[in-house]
């Protein structure tokens, strides 16, 4: 019997997600029996003409996990969904842009005058950055294009299906993976592991709707481990967030941080995040409240955290000068 073919990407990421998949610890073993592993970078010495020898939709079942950052991650987004029967963004960088989708508040040009001129450690008195294309004694050197807008993998490619999460759980892994060898998946754009609720809803802390005069960040304050972190002034982006992870960072009396993203019939995470905030603001005033919002030190990395790419917003609007 020939084993479906896997194939697995690392795009813009920590690289959290493939520690993830490792996290279904001696199940990689049934893994590496039931797959025959095409593709896999980060663990395997594979090239890109490996990759681009298969025929179309000869391999069954891509995981992307990253962002789209560079032309070398939009090539191999494209030249794997060219080659999968059934693409599946994993983890939230693939999902909705994640961390690496907040650089969209800047340009390439202001990252890489941060990155290579104005970092105190940086020593670049000649003021280089990085070039596509350099000439060398050995041969032409050709890097990426660094693009100036972080997109997510639907943006760039169609995706059967979505894994959520930062990164996603040991056994949502191994269910799609299952899913795939038995027949078992569920209608295409559904989201693997995650549930239809809120984080909010499924969160079994006490809720007073009391109203609250200030935020705080959670390393701010020791909050009461039974009570609505909400409630106590802690930024918890559970309202706005799709369940499934188990309630994880809760349980560990820390805030939702948003990693599996919108909840289901949400259209933009950062306007029903803010809303959600806003209704428990104990205040009338402009001027008093004005004062509670000041504690959201950075509302778009509070907000957006994970989905800024994938977001109405997508990225910051930055004015070009005018050159003489």
């Amino acid at each position: 019997m020939t084993k479906p073919k896997l194939a697995l990407n690392w795009a813009a990421s920590c690289g959290g997600c493939e520690i993830a998949v490792l996290e279904i610890k001696e199940k990689i073993l049934d893994v590496a029996n039931l797959f025959d592993i095409v593709f896999w970078p980060c663990v395997m010495d594979f090239k890109y003409a490996d990759l681009e020898k298969f025929k179309s939709k000869e391999i069954d079942l891509c995981l992307f996990n990253g962002a789209i950052r560079t032309s070398e991650h939009e090539h191999l987004a494209r030249l794997l969904r060219d080659k999968s029967k059934v693409m599946v963004a994993y983890g939230a960088c693939a999902c909705e842009g994640g961390i690496p989708g907040l650089a969209n508040q800047f340009n390439k040009e202001s990252i890489f005058q941060r990155v290579y001129i104005d970092t105190p450690s940086t020593l670049n008195p000649d003021k280089k950055f990085p070039q596509e294309n350099y000439d060398m004694p050995e041969g032409k050197i050709q890097i990426p294009t660094f693009y100036d807008t972080v997109k997510s993998l639907k943006q760039t490619v169609q995706v059967e299906y979505f894994i959520p999460g930062c990164p996603p759980l040991e056994k949502t892994t191994w269910k799609a993976l299952e899913a795939v060898i038995k027949g078992g998946l569920p209608p295409v754009g559904s989201y693997l592991g995650a549930g239809d609720k809120t984080v909010c809803e499924e969160c079994p802390r006490k809720k007073d709707e009391k109203k609250i005069k200030g935020f705080y960040r959670s390393h701010l304050k020791l909050p009461e481990p039974e009570k609505c972190l909400l409630e106590q002034g802690i930024i918890c982006a559970g309202p706005a967030t799709r369940s499934g992870c188990e309630g994880t960072c809760l349980k560990a009396n820390l805030p939702c941080w948003g990693c599996y993203g919108p909840a289901q019939g949400v259209v933009d995470v950062g306007a029903k995040f803010m809303s959600a905030l806003a209704s428990v603001i104990d205040s009338d005033d402009e001027k008093e409240i004005g004062k509670i919002l000041e504690g959201i030190v950075d509302p778009i990395g509070t907000f957006y955290r994970f989905g800024l790419a994938g977001s109405i917003l997508r990225r910051k609007k930055i004015s070009q000068e005018k050159k003489g």
